[in-house]
C-alpha cells in the first residue's frame, strides 16, 4: 500500500471512532465538532492548499447573493472552471495541490452545486407560498438558506470530506436536528456493514501483489501471448475494485457510526439524494404509540459491491458503483443535458463525469466508451433479446453479464494508466477487441431490427395486395 493510501486509511479509521462521539452529542456540539474536525483533516493532509477549497466557497457565496436567479448554473460554471484551474495551477509557476487536496474539491464540487440548486427550489417554494398564501411542502426542502457560516460548516463537515459519500445540505441539516439519536441505530448496522470488508481488503492485497499495473507498462508485457495480455485487464479491475470497496465501506460506516444519514425506511430513501417520501420526524416522536422505528442508510450507501459484480447491464453497473455521485450526475448533468437522446444524454454524462474526474486522456476515453457499450446493448436487447424464449433470455443474460464486466474490464485500463500513450498502447496490445465487438453488437442488433421491421412491412403489403385480390 503506498503512503497515500495508508493516510486515507487513517482519516476513515479517524473518522469512525470520532462517529460515535458525535452521535451521543447535540447539534451545536455536532456543527463545531464535525467542521473543527474536517478543517483539521484538510489542513493536515492538504497544507497550503486548503486556500482552493476557501476560494471555491467564497466564490459560490458571491454567486448566491448577487446573482439569485441564475445560481445553480453560475455555481456549475464557477466550480467546475476553478476545477480546471486548480489542476492547471502548475502553470502559473504555483505549487501542485497534494492529491488530498484534489479529494476534497472534487467533494466539495458535488456539495456547492447541490446546495446552490437547493437555496433556488427554496426561493422559489417560498415565494409561492405567499402568492398562494398556502404551504406547498416538498420532499427534501431545506428548511432555511445556510448563512456563510452555515455553508462552511456543511463544505467541511469531516464526513465525507475526501471519500465521499455525497449527500445534500438537507441530509447534513436532519443530522444536526436529530431528535433523541440515541435511539437510532448503529452498531448493528455498522458491523453488519463492515464485515466483508476485511476480505476485500486481503483480496485487494494479494491480488495487487500477484498482478501489479505496472508490469503492464514494460516491455516483457507486449512480448506475452495474446490471451495473457487480455486476461490481464481482468486482475486489474479486480484490485481496482476491491480498493474501493473497501474505502467506500469505510466511508459509509464512519457516517454509520454517527447516525449521519440515517432515516426511517417508510423515507424510502435514495443514495445521495435522501427521502423521496415526506415524512416528519418531529411528529413521530411526538406519538406515544410503542412503534418502533426502522431506521436505514440509504442515504450515505455508496457502493452495491453484489449489484456491481453480478447484474447483467453495463447501464445497471454504473447504478451501484459511487452511488451518490450517480445521483449527483443524474439530477443535475443529464437531466439537463443539451440533447434529449438516451445515447447522447449518456455521452454529456459520461463527459462531465470524465472532466470532474481530472484531465487525465485515459478517464475520457474510459467515460466515453460506455456510450457505445449502452448503445450496443440496447440494439442486441432489441434486436435479439425480445425474440427469445425465456430460456434464450437467461442464457442471453449470462453472456451480456460476461461481455458487461469485460468491458469494465477494458475501461479500467485507462482510468488507472492515465495517460493517451499507455492507454492506446494497452488497448492496442488486445485490437482494441471490446471497441471492436461493441460496433460489431450494435450493428448486429440495428441489423436485426432492421430485418424484422422490413419483414412486417412486407407482410403488411402482402395482407393488403390479398385483400385487395379478394375483392
Amino acid at each position: 500500500m503506498s503512503l497515500d493510501e495508508l493516510i486515507y486509511l487513517a482519516v476513515l479509521f479517524s473518522s469512525i471512532l470520532i462517529g460515535f462521539f458525535f452521535k451521543r452529542t447535540g447539534s451545536r456540539e455536532k456543527q463545531l465538532g464535525s467542521t473543527g474536525l474536517g478543517l483539521l483533516f484538510t489542513l493536515a493532509t492538504c497544507n497550503i492548499h486548503i486556500l482552493h477549497s476557501l476560494i471555491t466557497i467564497l466564490g459560490t457565496w458571491i454567486i448566491l447573493k448577487t446573482a439569485k436567479r441564475y445560481c445553480p448554473s453560475l455555481t456549475l460554471f464557477w466550480t467546475f472552471s476553478y476545477l480546471f484551474f486548480f489542476r492547471m495551477v502548475t502553470y502559473f509557476g504555483l505549487p501542485a495541490p497534494t492529491p488530498f487536496a484534489n479529494a476534497v474539491q472534487l467533494l466539495l464540487t458535488l456539495k456547492l452545486v447541490s446546495v446552490a440548486s437547493d437555496i433556488q427550489e427554496f426561493r422559489q417554494v417560498k415565494k409561492q407560498e405567499v402568492t398562494s398564501f398556502s404551504k406547498s411542502p416538498l420532499t427534501g426542502l431545506i428548511s432555511s438558506e445556510p448563512s456563510m457560516w452555515e455553508l462552511l460548516c456543511y463544505s467541511y463537515c469531516y464526513i465525507g470530506i475526501m471519500t465521499g459519500p455525497f449527500y445534500r445540505y438537507r441530509t447534513y441539516q436532519d443530522w444536526l436536528n436529530q431528535i433523541d439519536s440515541l435511539t437510532i441505530p448503529s452498531w448493528e448496522p455498522f458491523l453488519l456493514r463492515l464485515k466483508i470488508a476485511p476480505v476485500y481488503g486481503i483480496f485487494f492485497l494479494l491480488v495487487s501483489y500477484l498482478f501489479p499495473l505496472e508490469y503492464v507498462k514494460s516491455e516483457e508485457f507486449e512480448e506475452r501471448a495474446f490471451l495473457f495480455r487480455l486476461f490481464y485487464m481482468m486482475p486489474v479491475f479486480f484490485v481496482f475494485r476491491m480498493r474501493f470497496y473497501v474505502a467506500w465501506i469505510f466511508a459509509e460506516c464512519s457516517c454509520i457510526a454517527a447516525g449521519f444519514g440515517a432515516y426511517p425506511k417508510e423515507a424510502k430513501s435514495r443514495s445521495g439524494g435522501g427521502p423521496t417520501v415526506d415524512y416528519s420526524p418531529a411528529e413521530r416522536a411526538a406519538d406515544e404509540s410503542s412503534e418502533v422505528v426502522q431506521y436505514d442508510y440509504e442515504t450515505i450507501k455508496n457502493i452495491d459491491c453484489y449489484n456491481t459484480d453480478f447484474c447483467v447491464k453495463v447501464k445497471h453497473g454504473m447504478r451501484y458503483w459511487n452511488m451518490s455521485v450517480q445521483w449527483w450526475l443524474a439530477q443535475y448533468i443529464y437531466r439537463n443535458a443539451p440533447v434529449k437522446s438516451f445515447i447522447f444524454k449518456s455521452a454529456w454524462t459520461m463527459l462531465i463525469s470524465a472532466y470532474w474526474h481530472g484531465i487525465h486522456p485515459g478517464y475520457y476515453l474510459s467515460f466515453l466508451t460506455i456510450p457505445l457499450c449502452l448503445a450496443a446493448e440496447d440494439a442486441m436487447e432489441r434486436g435479439l433479446r425480445e425474440r427469445l424464449s425465456a430460456t434464450g433470455k437467461s442464457v442471453f443474460d449470462w453472456v451480456q453479464w460476461f461481455f458487461k464486466m469485460r468491458s469494465y474490464d477494458y475501461m479500467c485500463m485507462g482510468f488507472v494508466l492515465l495517460t493517451y500513450s499507455e492507454t492506446m498502447r494497452y488497448w492496442r496490445s488486445i485490437y482494441f477487441l471490446i471497441h471492436v465487438l461493441a460496433v460489431g453488437f450494435l450493428l448486429i442488433g440495428n441489423g436485426l431490427v432492421f430485418l424484422e421491421k422490413a419483414k412486417r412491412k412486407s407482410k403488411r403489403e402482402r395482407d393488403v395486395t390479398a385483400e385487395q385480390c379478394s375483392q
